[in-house]
């Protein structure tokens, strides 16, 4: 059965998080607060948090600057998901993945539709890597980024969740970079 193993140790883990949205400030954005106060209560540490338009370009740079930071190793985003002119986060993530990780979003889908129903389709939620750093976006509802957090992020984020976990990855995550310079 899939659970904490308690014979290992709790690692933290540096997150950094990205709301999306044209009309909120860090007053609105209950999404983003939503998300720094769950992973700062489950032992995380909050690296950065930020909020940019929904343009690829604000986008790409915040999660740019933050994959280069060797002080993060995980950035969700909030907003920006849907399927409006102005929704672009998963283009904008797309773009910067060097692996998807396409498990993500189908069970995010799946987990959403026992709650919401068939308006799960319109969610493009998204994860993938990037030099190392897992990148996750998720749509901007409290709701959503509560699924995200509670059903699928808190367990993959935690060193201790067996069978295996994200966390127990990191120091693999880059492989391919160390062979291409031997």
């Amino acid at each position: 059965m899939p659970g904490i193993d308690t014979s290992r140790p709790f690692i933290s883990v540096r997150i950094a998080v990205l709301t999306v949205s044209d009309s909120r400030g860090l007053a609105e954005d209950t999404s983003g607060k939503t998300l720094v106060d769950r992973l700062e209560a489950a032992g995380h540490t909050l690296a950065d948090r930020k909020i940019v338009h929904d343009e690829i370009d604000d986008i790409q740079n915040a999660v740019t600057h933050w994959i280069e930071d060797d002080n993060i190793d995980v950035v969700i985003s909030t907003g920006g998901t849907g399927m409006t002119g102005r929704d672009v986060t998963p283009e904008a993530f797309d773009a910067l993945y060097e692996k998807e990780i396409p498990g993500f979003g189908e069970l995010f889908r799946m987990l959403s539709y026992q709650k919401i129903g068939t308006s799960t389709i319109q969610s493009r939620a998204s994860a993938g890597v990037a030099r190392g750093t897992y990148l996750f976006a998720l749509p901007g509802s409290t709701g959503a980024v509560k699924d995200a957090w509670d059903d699928i992020l808190i367990h993959q984020l935690d060193y201790r969740f067996m069978p295996c976990n994200f966390v127990e990855l990191f120091d693999r995550l880059q492989e391919h970079e160390k062979r291409s310079k031997s």
